[in-house]
């Protein structure tokens, strides 16, 4: 019903942006740029993409100086962990897998989100 007021998109779609409470303070869903997007706010959303897309640019520097440092100082560097996730080689393909590590659940049920970086 009202598909084409709706870019055709099934019901599906259409709630997969949907805010959802208690979820971690990263995900994409609580993105500032989005929400203000959204209800059609689009110059304050505009800024405030700029505003995330250098504050990530910022953390990519940082990173990228640690490392440099790192390897100044004869010292190994992992540089970026994921939270829950870690990347494994599939043994039948080869392929790079990123495979669920666990926590997520827990420190949802916790609310406990103290080890999720300000990423917005």
């Amino acid at each position: 019903e009202n598909a084409e007021n709706m870019y055709f998109f099934s019901d599906l779609a259409l709630t997969l942006n949907e805010p959802e409470e208690r979820v971690a303070p990263t995900d994409s869903r609580l993105r500032p740029d989005q929400r203000l997007m959204e209800s059609g706010r689009w110059d304050e959303a505009n800024v405030e993409k700029q505003r995330l897309e250098e504050k990530q640019r910022a953390v990519r520097r940082r990173r990228e100086a640690e490392a440099v440092e790192a390897l100044e100082e004869g010292k190994d560097y992992e540089g970026y962990i994921p939270l829950w996730f870690e990347r494994k080689v599939d043994a039948v393909t080869g392929e790079l897998l990123c495979v669920y590590k666990g926590g997520y659940w827990e420190a949802k049920d916790k609310q406990d989100w103290s080890t999720c970086p300000d990423i917005f």
